[in-house]
């Protein structure tokens, strides 16, 4: 920039010295760099860009998995205690992290982690009423316990100051997923601030496509993958492990875990040399710490009672629990006569760590649970399918004191849950919703918002879930599972797993297989000189309890023939791979016994149609009839869905209708039948309403409006003398198609859906049409058999199937229908009326001729549909005399039309024979003009 002296406001030149920029030490742009002006710099005569201070910048640049990956620090958020953005291609983020001032009195580490997301990172807008990003959406809650979950171990013990760490997305490019990426910086943070921290750590991401694992997996590669492994760990122990996948064996879980480890230690040492660079020294920090004396007087007060406790297998949980607190009342009033303040002020957190140390040296030297259990003892099992038949699907399923209750909610397509991610896709079809309400563990709560850690237990059973799910395009529907956590002990989570999957085939979703979920724990000893592990002891199904006291927690879900998902949490300082690959034999022994029990309770999706249930509906249509049902800005829809209660929703010239029972159903779908109109075939019975009454049958209204003809001679199997004798206008019957008229009139019988009476079943003559059968639009229940596809009639009863099929009869809508020709009438008698041919026709219809076309008499062939063609020559017979023509009779039950001229006009009588040829045809009507002389 340069600046034109001769050109300054000269009101500039009479401020006092004192008071410029310069003189004050305001910042200074030069360049490009932000930087301030030192005391010497004001004072020498120095140019601009030689007084300006630039900002101190370092980086580091690595590569793991073909992927160059860089740290950065000193640019931007300078004042917090560690600020670190990583880089991946064009992916950036910026983790910081920030210490509170003082020393809080808690027992407890107050960790907060904060992952955010904004819609600038992709250059978009919120589409937001507010036009900006609200609260915190699930995956960012989900990526937040996933940078949680590895670091907080690594805190030293009795470190409980405020530390807030705050990560966010600064640019994307949609190919990488910034959640492992955040976990990484935060750890590089923690390394360049003051805070006292056993890291850093690596984490990683390991997919697998065709066999073959791949490091740093980008998204499109992900959506290949069977396996989404996320692994964390220090340079010789496992912190963190998190796994989606398809089924995968033991055998290569393991494989994949022992490659994550040496990928991950790649991010550590870049983290050491950039710490030693831009580095800040670790401050001294107070550590609220139990002192040996307070530790050992109250143990010598509450270890032999708490003892006696554990040892007694049949305390309950909250029996046990209240044993324990009037333990804890007890050292309270021994040490209130000592006046004992400083072991007061701790009690709770001495007695905690004296049961503890209880049950870990009673489970390490005698290989006994609290509860009484074997180390590798599955609690109790009780698994309960449908005891909700309002529902779709629900299943209640308790282990030991842990009960949950899962449902099961279809829905359309349109249903799907809207995702806005940066990466991944952009809706999900499948949720799982997990609540752990307070009663759950009889204590008085608060029900607000989003928990983080619901959030977590939902999305692990998700994942479990979801790989035996069928594919969309066999099963569009979105489906959604709700657990409630009715009774808590322990492994809530993998409870909602064993209950969501039978909740699911009691739906009658096809799953493939049933899918079960435990968590196996973990109680070491350390070597105090040395710190590694000399002793442990694994345990499966663990309680609440042993969760609290043990130093692990691992989740693993899956079917018979593999892991479908896995969480791993720990409390130390991590744990050897070795040990965390040995439990996965007893998880799948314990998975294979809780699997055999789901079973026993339901083994196949249900195929129960006759359910009080919601129902669900799939209809194909053209583009022209979906325009018209949802009608002008949707309001043909809205009053549809407003009149039967049942949701509608269009994709793709896909209709998904969602009823609440097959009452509604039925209501919805006649409503669509009449503004669309469907196919009918000869042989369907249909259930219609009778509109009017003639002296030769009546009209009825059918198939959602469209009308057609009952004639007398087939309202019964007995002779009728009267229509209104069988009929009355109003009534609602039963009727069959059987055909159609030369004009496309639909004819129906009402004696074909009758029994037929004794004294005709011995007669060789068989009335009424050949049945048919009718393909429906696919109609099911969400409690039904899905494993085939199941088609049901939309109507009244539906006729045998056919030995042979006959040809359907395409009917228009009602609306497109066009009106019934007025002043028409059959004339069944010999009344002439006037036609429009001259003399000569009359006397060659009398006469008619001869031809070689067609032989007459008994050598006259039987003229059919397929042999009739244009310009066939032959003798028909006058069946009715219309308004406008006639009808003939071709012979072998083949009719056609003949329309007068406007011209000429002469008699016609039912039974004249004319000569005729096949001039044209008519929705497949043939329409004959008269033969002149040859």
């Amino acid at each position: 920039m340069s600046y034109v002296r001769s050109r300054a406001n000269p009101l500039f030149t009479t401020i006092p010295h004192f008071l410029t920029w310069r003189n004050l030490g305001f910042r200074s742009v030069c360049c490009g760099r932000l930087g301030f002006s030192t005391q010497s710099q004001l004072d020498s005569d120095q140019p601009l860009a030689g007084r300006t201070k630039v900002l101190d910048t370092f980086s580091e640049e690595f590569e793991i998995g073909s992927r160059l990956i860089t740290l950065e620090t000193g640019k931007i958020a300078r004042f917090a205690n560690g600020a670190v953005v990583l880089g991946m291609e064009e992916t950036k983020v910026l983790s910081t992290v920030a210490s509170a001032k003082g020393d809080a009195v808690r027992d407890f580490l107050p960790l907060t982690v904060d992952y955010q997301e904004k819609q600038f990172a992709q250059g978009m807008i919120p589409n937001t009423f507010m036009r900006r990003e609200g609260a915190p959406k699930e995956r960012e809650l989900l990526c937040g316990r996933l940078i949680d979950r590895p670091i907080r171990p690594l805190f030293p013990t009795g470190f409980y100051h405020e530390i807030q760490v705050m990560a966010s997305v600064l640019s994307s490019d949609g190919k990488q997923d910034p959640d492992v990426m955040a976990a990484n910086a935060t750890s590089a943070a923690l390394m360049l601030s003051d805070i006292p921290w056993g890291g850093p750590i690596g984490v990683i991401r390991i997919g697998r496509i065709c066999g073959q694992f791949i490091v740093n997996p980008t998204m499109d590669e992900l959506s290949l993958s069977d396996l989404n492994l996320v692994y964390a760990c220090t340079r010789d122990k496992t912190l963190m492990i998190d796994v989606q996948a398809c089924e995968i064996s033991e055998k290569d879980l393991e494989a994949g875990l022992r490659l994550a480890h040496p990928e991950a230690v790649k991010y550590i040492e870049p983290q050491i040399r950039f710490a030693a660079k831009a580095g800040k020294a670790k401050k001294e920090y107070k550590l609220s710490m139990l002192s040996d004396r307070t530790l050992q007087k109250v143990s010598n007060l509450a270890e032999a009672p708490i003892e006696a406790v554990f040892t007694d297998p049949t305390y309950g949980k909250f029996e046990r629990g209240e044993a324990l607190d009037n333990i804890s009342k007890d050292v309270k009033k021994v040490l209130e006569e000592e006046c004992d303040e400083e072991s007061l002020n701790v009690l709770s957190k001495a007695v905690d760590t004296v049961r503890k140390n209880v049950i870990r040296k009673r489970i390490l030297a005698e290989g006994f649970r609290v509860d009484g259990r074997r180390l590798d003892e599955v609690r109790p099992l009780y698994c309960e399918a449908g005891n909700l038949p309002a529902l779709h699907g629900s299943a209640l399923f308790s282990r030991g004191d842990t009960q949950v209750l899962c449902t099961v909610t279809l829905g359309a397509p349109t249903d799907a849950q809207r995702l806005d991610s940066l990466v991944g896709p952009p809706t999900k079809r499948f949720m799982l919703h997990y609540s752990f309400p307070p009663f759950s563990i009889n204590e008085v709560g608060k029900r607000a918002g989003l928990n983080r850690r619901e959030v977590g237990h939902g999305t692990l059973a998700e994942k479990a879930l979801l790989a035996v799910l069928p594919p969309e395009d066999d099963f569009p529907y979105t489906v959604r599972v709700n657990s409630e956590v009715m009774a808590s002990d322990g492994s809530t989570s993998m409870a909602t797993v064993c209950g969501g999957s039978m909740a699911l085939m009691d739906a009658g979703i096809p799953v493939r297989e049933h899918v079960a979920g435990v968590s196996v724990g973990l109680v070491s000893e350390l070597d105090p000189c040395t710190g590694d592990i000399r002793d442990y002891r694994i345990l499966t199904d663990i309680l609440g309890l042993e969760d609290h006291s043990g130093d692990m927690d691992f989740k693993i879900a899956g079917t018979q023939n593999g892991v479908t998902a896995i969480q791993f949490d720990i409390k130390p300082a991590g744990i050897p791979l070795d040990i965390i690959c040995e439990c996965l034999e007893p998880a799948r022994k314990a998975r294979l016994q809780i699997l055999d029990h789901m079973k026993h309770e339901i083994n196949a999706p249900r195929n129960q149609e006759n359910r009080n249930s919601p129902r669900l509906a799939t209809l194909k249509y053209s583009n022209d009839d979906i325009r018209r049902l949802i009608g002008p800005l949707g309001a043909v829809k809205r009053k549809m869905e407003e009149t039967t209660g049942a949701r509608i929703s269009v994709s793709d010239g896909t209709l998904t209708i969602v009823a609440k029972d097959q009452s509604a159903m039925e209501k919805v779908l006649e409503k669509i039948e009449f503004i669309v109109g469907r196919e009918i075939e000869v042989g369907g019975v249909y259930k219609g309403v009778v509109t009017s009454i003639k002296e030769y049958g009546a009209f009825v209204e059918f198939n959602g409006g469209q009308q057609g003809l009952l004639h007398i001679s087939e309202l019964s199997h007995e002779p009728v003398s009267r229509v209104s004798d069988v009929v009355s206008v109003g009534q609602q019957i039963s009727v069959a198609c059987i055909g159609q008229d030369v004009r496309g009139n639909i004819k129906l019988s009402r004696k074909a859906t009758l029994p037929r009476p004794r004294e005709l079943d011995s007669n060789d003559m068989v009335e009424g049409p050949v049945p048919s059968a009718k393909e429906t639009p696919n109609i099911r229940a969400p409690s039904g058999n899905m494993s085939t596809t199941q088609e049901q009639e939309n109507c009244v009863s539906e006729l045998p199937p056919p030995s042979a099929k006959i040809p359907s009869i395409l009917i228009r809508s009602p609306e497109e229908c066009d009106g019934e020709e007025k002043g028409t009438s059959l004339n069944h008698s010999s009344k002439k009326a006037r036609k429009s041919v001259n003399d000569s026709e009359l006397d060659r219809k009398s006469k008619p001729r001869q031809s070689q076309d067609v032989v007459h008499g008994d050598k006259e062939p039987t003229i059919t549909s397929k042999s009739l063609k244009l310009g066939t020559k032959l003798t028909a017979k006058v069946y009715q005399v219309r308004a406008r023509g006639l009808i003939l009779d071709l012979g072998g039950q083949l009719r056609g039309m003949y329309r007068f001229e406007t011209d000429r006009e002469k008699d016609f009588e039912v039974g004249d024979k004319i000569r005729v040829v096949c001039t044209s045809f008519s929705k497949g009507i043939p329409v004959m003009s008269l033969v002149e002389d040859e």
